[in-house]
């Protein structure tokens, strides 16, 4: 069987390499005060603009950050905030099992929307992120996905033909997005899965 081509190999952060919920931050919010999680979890979905302009870097951090103590009534400080709003990470141990094997025959690039605080706070320290070579951020790059420079942001990086990328994410939209740039991509919904796929294309 012949196989494609890949040089390298893009992965999402988020529920990939890192499941996250913010539930815990919830919970730690109404510590400080019974039902501050709950009332903090509706702004931020019914204002989850506030959240995509922060991740492609058109809120800054300070603004951002008034906003969200004005929503925990001033009732935490910005360090607290950014420990509670960042602790919500776990990793995908499997997932992340295959990472030094890939990197033995790919370059490995992370691709995610995501915000300077996350960053920071939340998996800056992480060791499993020293086998990738690039990590292509939404809030530096000033694109989200789905949006064509996101994806094109990679390919400066790497310099290669859009059909030697393979893109993993959860979210199918943003998937799409890569494939309509010419790249392959697979839909994450689980290890197996994901496995499997890899497999199939001889990646694995």
């Amino acid at each position: 069987m012949e196989y494609k081509k890949y040089s390298v190999i893009v992965f999402d952060l988020g529920n990939v390499l890192l499941p996250f919920d913010y539930k815990f931050m919830t919970d730690k919010l109404d510590l400080v005060k019974p039902g501050l999680g709950s009332s903090f979890r509706e702004y931020y979905k019914n204002n989850y603009t506030i959240h995509r302009s922060f991740e492609r870097g058109d809120i800054k951090e300070d603004e951002f950050i008034k906003l969200m103590l004005g929503c925990c009534e001033q009732l935490i400080d910005k360090p607290a905030f950014c420990q509670y709003y960042s602790e919500i990470f776990t990793e995908n141990k499997n997932v992340i099992a295959l990472l030094p094997e890939l990197k033995k025959k790919y370059k490995l690039v992370i691709l995610s929307n995501t915000n300077n605080i996350h960053f920071e706070f939340g998996y800056k320290h992480k060791d499993f992120l020293k086998n990738f070579d690039k990590l292509i951020l939404s809030y530096e790059a000033g694109a989200l996905k789905p949006e064509p420079a996101i994806y094109k942001a990679v390919e400066n990086y790497t310099g290669l033909p859009p059909a030697e990328h393979i893109f993993i994410d959860d979210i199918e939209e943003y998937a799409e997005g890569a494939r309509a740039m010419g790249w392959d991509a697979i839909q994450f919904k689980s290890f197996e899965q994901l496995a499997g796929d890899l497999k199939i294309l001889g990646i694995l």
